[in-house]
């Protein structure tokens, strides 16, 4: 699955789903991301771990 991050509070991070089937934000810690991720960063997801696709 593909993300965005649409905002980030404190320690933790909304990602928003880019194929839009699900309206709901992903709400994750960023110590889970990968470093560096910021607002507008886009994530691909393969169990077990987030990778940035683009900046």
């Amino acid at each position: 699955m593909d993300y965005i991050v649409s905002s980030i509070e404190g320690e933790y991070a909304y990602l928003k789903r880019t194929d839009k089937e699900c309206e709901e934000d992903l709400f994750i810690a960023l110590a889970l991301l990968p470093q560096g991720t910021d607002i507008g960063t886009k994530l691909h997801y393969e169990f077990p771990e987030y990778t940035i696709t683009e900046r």
